[in-house]
């Protein structure tokens, strides 16, 4: 009976996501001291952000599309106003 396949290699990326791993329930633990429960991120709150930030975002180009087409009208009357020759 051969005892080879008894031993598993370890290989760089299982170290590495091990170590991840482990960085990541650090950090997990870390936010949750500092932070406190009720203030921790997830996945919910950073959707909620993203959803806010969109919304801002649309007002502010919904402003800036205002303020351009108040401009165009302003100088297309302007033009009108020219007298010709």
């Amino acid at each position: 009976m051969s005892t080879a396949g008894s031993h598993q290699n370890i290989g760089l990326t299982t170290i590495s996501r091990t170590v991840a791993s482990l960085a990541v329930g650090v950090v997990h633990t870390v936010e949750r001291a500092v932070v406190g429960e009720g203030r921790m991120r997830t996945a919910r709150g950073n959707a909620w952000e993203a959803v806010c930030a969109d919304r801002a975002r649309a007002r502010q180009r919904a402003e800036l599309d205002r303020l351009v087409a108040e401009l165009a009208a302003a100088r297309a009357a302007a033009r009108e106003r020219q007298p010709v020759g």
